[in-house]
């Protein structure tokens, strides 16, 4: 029989009331304890903090979010997520749900998740957006503690936009997923994580853009989606703070207007630079473009 550790479904739902965003629902339950932070301007910002050790295989975790419209939410968590075996073999899921309104901005910048030895752990990012919503995503995953092997974690990540499909991605890190550490996947880096920004006013006609000094230490890929006002970074690197500079990067050109764009052809590279006008994700301030009716 399978032994289900802990159940439990964190909410958190913002409203604008007619001058700035407010939080009528934030919903604590098992190991997310949620906290409103200070606010920075117009935007709320809410902390999810760990009771307790979670996710343990065995149990079933949920994070829902919704930012109504016309409202400014950034969530980030205080301390990395770390997934263990616990007292069962079984895997243990992280489902995060995120709704953004007409007009809304939803910031999900957590901390890392940690994979440990022995774990199992799929997690899902489903995600549904209006078409004048705007999303800022980021997620960053650390293969093992120091000196041991990652256990087993899926990872699917789905975008919807006014109802269509814009991205739909799984990828299994872990023993015994096959080639996950070869050179066509991390090529033997143990972080690796994602950016994406989706708005209207995203520049989709830019070319793909490497950004990093070379593989050994780490390099990101940035290119917009087929169809889509988005941008998707991936990035690998040997150090979670190696793949922390890399995503921000990552953000710094892509709120910098001024970056040239090749006019047909081939992709640019860049050195691994967050110099610029554009803010670090997690600053507070906006680092994509104002919300219109906030």
């Amino acid at each position: 029989m399978c032994l289900v550790r802990i159940r439990a479904t964190a909410r958190i739902r913002t409203r604008h009331n007619g001058h700035t965003t407010t939080v009528p629902l934030l919903h604590s339950d098992g190991p997310f304890h949620l906290r409103r932070l200070q606010s920075r301007g117009p935007w709320a910002r809410v902390g999810v903090i760990g009771a307790m050790s979670a996710p343990l295989g065995g149990d079933r975790l949920a994070l829902d979010i919704t930012a109504e419209a016309r409202t400014r939410l950034e969530v980030t968590t205080a301390a990395a997520t770390i997934a263990l075996r616990g007292s069962t073999a079984d895997p243990a899921t992280y489902d995060v749900r995120l709704a953004v309104g007409p007009h809304a901005c939803l910031n999900w910048l957590p901390q890392p998740l940690i994979s440990t030895r022995g774990s199992t752990l799929r997690q899902t990012f489903d995600v549904d957006l209006a078409p004048t919503s705007r999303l800022l995503l980021r997620e960053e995953q650390v293969l093992g503690r120091t000196a041991e092997p990652p256990g087993l974690l899926s990872t699917r990540l789905t975008v919807r936009r006014d109802g269509r499909a814009i991205l739909d991605q799984h990828t299994v890190h872990g023993d015994p997923a096959t080639a996950w550490n070869g050179p066509a996947v991390l090529g033997g880096h143990r972080t690796t994580g994602q950016l994406l920004i989706v708005g209207p006013e995203v520049d989709t006609d830019r070319k793909p853009l490497v950004i990093g000094d070379g593989p050994a230490e780490g390099c990101a890929v940035m290119a917009p989606l087929a169809d889509a006002p988005a941008l998707l970074t991936t990035a690998v690197a040997p150090t979670p703070d190696r793949l922390r500079r890399l995503l921000d990067a990552a953000l710094a050109h892509a709120s910098d207007d001024t970056s040239p764009v090749p006019a047909s052809g081939g992709s640019r590279h860049h050195p691994d630079t967050t110099a610029g006008p554009a803010p670090a994700a997690g600053d507070g301030r906006d680092p994509l473009p104002e919300c219109p009716g906030v």
